[in-house]
C-alpha cells in the first residue's frame, strides 16, 4: 500500500480536490451487452438474471477481450481460494475498467488485472500472497458473531446494539466478505454454515428476543443482504420492529445500493421505504441505510439516483461503510476520491473505513495498524467533520475501534492489544474482560525481517 502525501503543483496541497461529475459507464462495450437497452440495464430484474456466476458466463460477457491466463488465473484461484462464489451483478462488473476502451483481443486483460473494483469482487489467483496466503489466526467467523447469536441469526455483541442477519445471500458477492462462514454458495474451500430454522421462525424468535430485551435501542438489519429479502418479508419484519417501544435506531445495510441500485428504484420498493419510514418519523425512531462502497467508480449517477430516492422516502440518512483494502483504496488520494465522490456526487454520508478483518485467504487485501493509523492521518481536514470516515479495527471480542484507540502495539511482531469498556454476551461472568488486552494481528509480510522471522518459528514450533 502507499501513503502518499506528496504536494500537488496545482494546489501545493497533498490532496488536490476537485468536483468530479458522475458518469455511468457503457455498458454496450462489452460484447455481450452490445444490444441491451436502457430500460433493460434499469430493470431490477434483468439485473438479476444477468448476473455473472462463473467463467462461462463471463466469457459470453467479455468474449476475447480478456486473455485465456486471465480465465485460468480467475479459475485456479475459485478452485483453490476464493470463499466466496463469484456473483458480480452487471451493475458491478460495469464499473470495472469504465473507461478502457476495447480494442480487440486480450485488450482488457491489463487494465482489468490492475483495476481496483475487480481486485475485491472478481479476485485471481496471482492477486494472493504465495508466501502468507493466510495469518496463522484467520478464521472463519473472525469476528465470533455466531457464537453471539442471542437467537439463530441475531448476533448481541455490543450493549445496547444486535445484529439482525436476516437472509444469507447477496446481489453480489465481495472477496473479502466477512461473513463468509455463512453467506452464499459454498466454495471447493469453504462448505458454508445453514441457518436451521424456516426463514418466518427466525424473525419471528428474533422479534420475540427483542420484546424482552429491552436494553437494546439499536437494530442493524442485514445479512447477507436486505435487498434479497423480499420486500413484504421485510416490511413485515421492519413493522414489527417498530413496534418494540425500546427499538429506537434501524438501520438497513445493503452493498445492493451500489451494487444494483435498480433494486431500490424499483416502485414498489420506493413505496414501501415511503410506508416504513413514515411509521417511524412518527414513533421517533431513526431509520437510515448502510451501503458499501470501496472505490469511487462504484458510484454512478445510478447509485445517486438511488439514494436520493431513499431520501425522499424518509430515510433519515444514507452512510457508507467502506473496508480498507490494499490495491483498492489504500492510499489518500484513493479514500479521499471515494469520500467526495459519495459526498457530492451522490449524498452518501462517509461514515467507516474497517479494516479487513482476518478471514483465510486475505491477506493480500490487509492492511497494518500502523499503516491505517497514516492513513487516517493523512485524509483528515478535507472532508467536513461530520464526513470524516473513521478508519476503524473490528477486534475480535472487543468490536469496533477506532485504530488510534490502540493500547499496546508490537509493531515488529505486528500484535496490537486492544481494550474495551463492556462485556460482550459471552462475558458475563468474567471479571476480567475489561482489564484484558485483546490481540489483533497485522499482516506478516508487512513486518520487518526480524517479524517475519518471529511468525516463522511460531508457525515452525506449532506443526
Amino acid at each position: 500500500m502507499s501513503v502518499d502525501t506528496s504536494i500537488t503543483l496545482a494546489t501545493g496541497q497533498p490532496y488536490p480536490y476537485r468536483r468530479a461529475e458522475l458518469v455511468e459507464p457503457d455498458w454496450r462495450r462489452f460484447p455481450g451487452w452490445r444490444d441491451v437497452t436502457e430500460a433493460e440495464w434499469r430493470s431490477a430484474q434483468w439485473q438479476r438474471v444477468h448476473c455473472v456466476k462463473n467463467n462461462k458466463q463471463l466469457r459470453e460477457l467479455v468474449g476475447d477481450l480478456l486473455d485465456e491466463s486471465f480465465f485460468a488465473d480467475l479459475e485456479r484461484d475459485q478452485a483453490e481460494r476464493a470463499t466466496m462464489s463469484m456473483l458480480l451483478p452487471p451493475q458491478m462488473v460495469n464499473t470495472i475498467a469504465p473507461h478502457v476502451t476495447p480494442a480487440g483481443p486480450g485488450s482488457l486483460t491489463e487494465a482489468w488485472l490492475r483495476d481496483p473494483v475487480r481486485h475485491y469482487m472478481l479476485p485471481v489467483f496471482s492477486d494472493r500472497r504465495a508466501d502468507w496466503p493466510s495469518h496463522p489466526h484467520a478464521s472463519r467467523d473472525s469476528l465470533h458473531e455466531h457464537d453471539m447469536w442471542a437467537t439463530e441469526g441475531l448476533t448481541h455483541r455490543y450493549p445496547t446494539k444486535v445484529l439482525a442477519e436476516v437472509v444469507p445471500t447477496c446481489p453480489q458477492y465481495c472477496g473479502h466478505c466477512t461473513r463468509m462462514d455463512l453467506v452464499g454458495n459454498s466454495t471447493p474451500t469453504v462448505t458454508k454454515l445453514k441457518f436451521a430454522a424456516k426463514p418466518a421462525d427466525r424473525l419471528e424468535d428474533m422479534l420475540a428476543y427483542l420484546r424482552r430485551t429491552p436494553s437494546v435501542r439499536d437494530v442493524v438489519v442485514s445479512g447477507g443482504d436486505v435487498a434479497n429479502l423480499p420486500w413484504p418479508r421485510l416490511e413485515a419484519f421492519l413493522a414489527a420492529l417498530l413496534e418494540i417501544e425500546n427499538v429506537r435506531d434501524i438501520r438497513l445495510a445493503t452493498k445492493a445500493l451500489v451494487g444494483m441500485p435498480q433494486h431500490w428504484l424499483g416502485d414498489d420498493v420506493r413505496a414501501g421505504v415511503e410506508r416504513v419510514a413514515r411509521t417511524a418519523r412518527d414513533r421517533g425512531v431513526a431509520l437510515a441505510m448502510h451501503t458499501h462502497a470501496n472505490h469511487a467508480a462504484s458510484v454512478t449517477p445510478l447509485v445517486a439516483e438511488a439514494t436520493r430516492a431513499m431520501l425522499d422516502a424518509g430515510l433519515r440518512d444514507v452512510r457508507n461503510q467502506g473496508v480498507l483494502l490494499d490495491g483498492v483504496n489504500a492510499d489518500p488520494h484513493a479514500l479521499l476520491d471515494l469520500c467526495f465522490r459519495l459526498l457530492d456526487g451522490a449524498g452518501i454520508t462517509p461514515y467507516y473505513f474497517y479494516m479487513c478483518d482476518m478471514i483465510p485467504f486475505a491477506e493480500h487485501w490487509r492492511v497494518s495498524v500502523a499503516d491505517a493509523q497514516r492513513l487516517q492521518s493523512a485524509i483528515m481536514g478535507y472532508l467536513p467533520g461530520f464526513a470524516t470516515p473513521r478508519i476503524v479495527c473490528d477486534v475480535p471480542f472487543v468490536g469496533k475501534r477506532w485504530v488510534h484507540q490502540v493500547a499496546s502495539y508490537d509493531e515488529v511482531r505486528g500484535i496490537s492489544g486492544w481494550t474495551k469498556n463492556y462485556r460482550t454476551t459471552l462475558e458475563a461472568d468474567d471479571p476480567e474482560a475489561l482489564e484484558r488486552h485483546y490481540a489483533y494481528y497485522d499482516p506478516i509480510h508487512t513486518l520487518p525481517a526480524a517479524g517475519q522471522e518471529w511468525w516463522r518459528a511460531q508457525v515452525a514450533a506449532s506443526v
